[in-house]
């Protein structure tokens, strides 16, 4: 698996690695490479991009209301591939694919794989992929050497986390707490403690995502997280203090990796 060498090689560097979510389409594709940009100058290490959808379940109020807005521009799922397609032969970061089933379902699973995998794309993550009913999809995408991220919550228990474990791929994207994206988790013992277990019993890189912050919250999961993701916060950064705004967070991001 292609992203998983590339992981093991950034975290010899790296005390944790960091990845960041882009709507496609918000607020357009031209601020959507300008962002994009600023994520590779502040040494980003993974780039979620996500594709627009009518009902994105996993997503909180800052999230939905952006798939919408885009939406309702005329957006296509093909739009969107072309402009992932010009991303990565730009920039090299490690790309992932997130939306929903319902997308590939449309498109064709193995059509849909076979794209991303034409366009550079390291793996996917699809939260509303059930393991058991979407094997077809974590499957295709394991022959074809994509990451197919599967999740895992505090609620998985040691039999769930081994089956999350060996039917997804790439890595494991933990959610620490109930809800949806956007309002902040608090990382306390309990929630390290969470995470550790679905370390220790996948054995697996685990990226934890859903109500990290700053700083302060990255610095929290080193030793316990492999990957820290940031979402909502980089949306909210950037609609109140705009890209200036957005270099100075990323810059305090990449610091926590300097710290003694």
């Amino acid at each position: 698996m292609r992203i998983e060498k590339q992981i093991e090689a950034m975290r010899k560097e790296k005390k944790i690695l960091l990845m960041t979510h882009q709507i496609i389409g918000y607020p357009d594709f031209a601020a959507n490479e300008k962002v994009i940009e600023c994520f590779y100058n502040n040494g980003v290490d993974l780039i979620e991009l996500q594709i627009p959808f009518s009902d994105p379940i996993a997503d909180g109020p800052v999230f939905t209301k952006s798939n919408q807005a885009v939406l309702e521009k005329g957006i296509k799922v093909s739009d969107c591939l072309k402009f992932i397609e010009r991303m990565a032969s730009k920039y090299p970061i490690s790309f992932l694919v997130m939306t929903y089933y319902n997308i590939l379902y449309q498109y064709g699973v193995e059509a849909f794989i076979d794209r991303c995998k034409e366009i550079g794309v390291q793996g996917t993550i699809v939260p509303d992929a059930p393991l058991d009913e979407a094997r077809a999809y974590y499957d295709y995408s394991r022959q074809q050497g994509l990451a197919a991220v599967s999740i895992a919550t505090p609620y998985s228990d040691s039999k769930r986390l081994q089956e999350i474990a060996d039917i997804g791929s790439g890595f494991i994207y933990y959610v620490p707490r109930k809800g949806v994206t956007g309002s902040k988790t608090n990382f306390g013992s309990d929630i390290l403690d969470g995470i550790q277990k679905a370390k220790k019993e996948t054995g697996k890189t685990i990226a934890v995502g859903f109500g990290i912050q700053g700083p302060e919250d990255v610095a929290r999961l080193i030793g316990t997280a492999d990957i820290a993701i940031i979402g909502s916060k980089i949306q909210q950064v950037l609609e109140t203090e705009g890209l200036s705004g957005l270099d100075r967070f990323l810059r305090g991001m990449a610091r926590v990796n300097k710290e003694e």
